[in-house]
């Protein structure tokens, strides 16, 4: 394993367990993402979960870059689910991007970025709608 890689399914790991906490939902990181195209980070058992996570760990940058964002668009498409991509760079809280149309009634494909707690909260309400 290269140490992006393994920079990567840590982060996985990380993101895995503090949604655990905060949800109380249990997840694991999805292996067959490396045998089958097309499929998000983490899965869980939970039947109301309504997204599909990309999560991305990188030393240095700014903000959600739009290749992750193709990338989650399309797993959640091919799983009929929504987009959400979980990043963090260096020294940087994580950061989480979903479709505005989530939050509230947008027929643009515009995106918003929440911290990690926002985004766990939002989540929350959605399940339990």
């Amino acid at each position: 394993m290269t140490d992006s890689r393994a920079k990567g399914a840590g982060f996985e790991r990380t993101v895995a367990k503090a949604l655990e906490l905060e949800l109380g939902i249990k997840f694991r990181r999805d292996l067959q993402q490396y045998q089958q195209a097309d499929r998000g980070d983490l899965v869980t058992d939970c039947q109301n979960w309504p997204y599909v996570v990309e999560c991305k760990r990188y030393a240095e940058g700014t903000g959600c870059k739009p290749a992750w964002w193709k990338q989650a668009k399309t797993a959640a498409d091919k799983a009929g689910k929504i987009p959400i991509v979980i990043y963090q760079y260096d020294r940087r809280q994580i950061r989480c991007v979903l479709p505005l149309s989530h939050l509230i009634e947008c027929t643009h494909e515009y995106l918003t970025e929440v911290d990690f707690q926002t985004f766990c909260y939002i989540a929350r309400e959605k399940m339990n709608d």
